[in-house]
């Protein structure tokens, strides 16, 4: 917007600027030459005097000896022709074409007009004045006067327009500049302001620096009124969420507590229902709990990072997990460097470790296997990517544009355990760091889930 704005000023700049120096640069050019004109006319008309004496007196000499003393004096071209054409006297270098001045002259008018004279051209121009009466035309005096002092006044007078242009269009470039800058500081802390809220910080706001246009101004005010009424309204909601969850859970462990002292008075019976209320007990504690972390994740919003020795993180989870994936019958793999530093909140990795694996664990079937890599970019400078794959049976693409919503689950994985917020919980947890949480489907099947950080964020790279 900004370079359209001065593409916009610069533009009409230009166009009064040229507007301005291209009339006065002709208007001095046409009265240079009106100049040279009258000055070269005068000096015609002189010789015209003088050749009318002599073609009467039938004695040139005189003539002659002034129109040598003319033509070595201006390098001019003089000639002197009767009525009949026949040539009378001649100084300097041969007069170029001049027919349609000499006709005009041989009807008894003199030159009233020269073409333009410009740096371009032309190098001579040619004057006849006629000789003797208006009645009676004896002869003509033809003068090629050069144009090279025209041609130089022209040329500065050029110059110097062309230089002031140049000088007060750089002006107006810093002018349309500063302007431009002025004009927009609104619109740029609006910008910085959004994108810092769409990561998560919501509690950017616009500064009040003063600047700008009025009605920019008071955009940034009722934005910022905006963004505290929605940001108090996503506190509200996630302070009920999480009171929710928090006051649910005491009333949540009585009920279980209450239920496992009922176990010794129940008949065989009942056993099974038993069991089952039991089950849904602990489905409903994981939920608060991931309601809980979901909440806290949200309200913190965007974390401060730190340093972090990603595989010294992620190491004894994986061992962890290796022995839960055993005894489910699953193989887990690993491929870590010998050591990774990143910037990043700590625990963030390992947590989204957890979900991704717990899942990968849930729904590989036996003899399955999953396999979880680091990615350093270095050298080349690219990201940091973990990597968590499996080769379960996956999600169909439009299951894994909605895997990372709240509470979804697959309908072809009902009956396993889970809340349907884990992936929700590593996405807030990928976008609190400052990374990208993405879901792909393996091959030929299964499912890949990918952390990735940006380069920026590699703190220091070991080498094996």
């Amino acid at each position: 917007m900004r370079r359209r704005l001065l593409a916009t000023y610069l533009t009409l700049i230009g166009g009064i600027l040229l507007a301005l120096s291209v009339p006065l640069g002709l208007a001095y050019t046409q009265e240079r030459t009106a100049e040279l004109l009258l000055a070269r006319r005068a000096d015609a008309t002189r010789l015209a005097e003088l050749a009318e004496g002599a073609i009467k007196d039938s004695d040139p000499s005189v003539l002659r000896a002034e129109a040598d003393r003319y033509a070595w004096l201006y390098g001019a071209a003089v000639e002197v022709r009767r009525d009949s054409g026949t040539v009378l006297v001649r100084a300097g270098d041969p007069v170029p074409d001049g027919a349609g001045p000499l006709r005009r002259a041989l009807a008894g008018r003199t030159t009233a007009r020269l073409p333009l004279v410009t740096v371009f051209g032309p190098d001579r121009v040619v004057i006849a004045e006629p000789v003797g009466s208006d009645a009676q035309v004896t002869g003509v005096v033809l003068l090629a006067a050069p144009t090279s002092e025209a041609r130089d006044d022209v040329l500065r007078v050029w110059l110097t327009l062309a230089g002031g242009a140049a000088v007060a269009f750089a002006l107006a470039v810093e002018a349309a500049r500063r302007l431009a800058r002025w004009a927009l500081r609104p619109v740029d802390d609006l910008d910085a302001v959004t994108e810092a809220i769409a990561q998560g910080r919501m509690t950017a706001r616009v500064p009040d620096t003063g600047g700008g246009p009025s009605e920019l101004r008071r955009l940034e005010s009722r934005f910022n009124a905006m963004a505290d009424a929605v940001a108090a309204a996503l506190d509200k909601q996630r302070a009920f969420v999480s009171d929710a969850s928090h006051e649910l859970r005491t009333p949540l462990a009585v009920l279980s507590l209450r239920l496992e002292n009922l176990r010794p008075h129940l008949l065989d019976s009942g056993a099974d229902r038993y069991h089952g209320a039991m089950e849904e007990l602990d489905r409903i504690g994981t939920l608060l709990e991931d309601l809980l972390t979901l909440g806290r994740i949200e309200a913190k919003g965007a974390a401060r990072a730190e340093p972090v020795d990603l595989v010294g993180e992620l190491a004894p989870r994986l061992d962890i997990w290796a022995e839960v994936a055993e005894a489910a019958g699953v193989r887990l793999r690993t491929g870590l460097p010998a050591a990774l530093v990143v910037r990043c909140p700590p625990d963030t990795a390992g947590r989204i470790t957890d979900i991704a694996v717990d899942n990968a664990v849930k729904f590989v079937p036996r003899g399955g296997t999953v396999t979880v890599t680091v990615h350093d970019g270095a050298p080349g400078g690219g990201d940091v990517l973990l990597r968590i794959e499996d080769d379960g049976p996956g999600l169909a693409d439009a299951e894994l544009a909605a895997a990372r919503d709240r509470f979804w689950r697959s309908p072809r994985h009902s009956g396993v355990d889970g809340s349907g917020l884990g992936l929700a919980i590593a996405d807030e947890l990928a976008r609190a760091a400052g990374g990208t949480l993405a879901l792909r489907a393996g091959r030929p099947h299964g499912l890949v889930v990918e952390f990735r950080l940006p380069a920026g964020d590699r703190a220091r790279r070991a080498q094996p």
